[in-house]
């Protein structure tokens, strides 16, 4: 059984830190501090430092603004790769919502009611 608060691009692809930062900017598409990301995506603060820089030295997270002393980053929609997730996880969504139209009505009554 797949935990709700698991998104249809993690169950695919797997539940690592790297994929749970992006999957976070996907869902929710806006700049953060690390501590908002931290907060959002629910990893510990030494996994999130440790996978940090190499999203930034790629490129897949990039700076967007200072507040204050305060660097907030966004994903980098034009990386290869994020497009390629983002293609993928649109891709998943479009499949999920023309299978949840195919089940009967009394079939989704019964899902809704456990």
């Amino acid at each position: 059984m797949c935990n709700m608060d698991t998104t249809l691009l993690m169950r695919y692809l797997g539940d690592t830190p790297n994929l749970r930062i992006i999957d976070y900017f996907l869902d929710n598409p806006s700049d953060y501090s690390k501590k908002e990301i931290l907060e959002g995506t629910g990893m510990s603060k030494p996994t999130l430092y440790k996978i940090f820089p190499y999203l930034q030295t790629e490129q897949v997270i990039i700076p967007k603004r200072k507040y204050g002393n305060t660097t907030l980053y966004a994903l980098n929609k034009k990386h290869i790769f994020v497009k390629q997730v983002m293609s993928m996880d649109s891709a998943l969504s479009k499949a999920a919502m023309k299978k949840a139209e195919e089940i009967p009505v009394s079939n989704k009554e019964r899902l809704t009611a456990e």
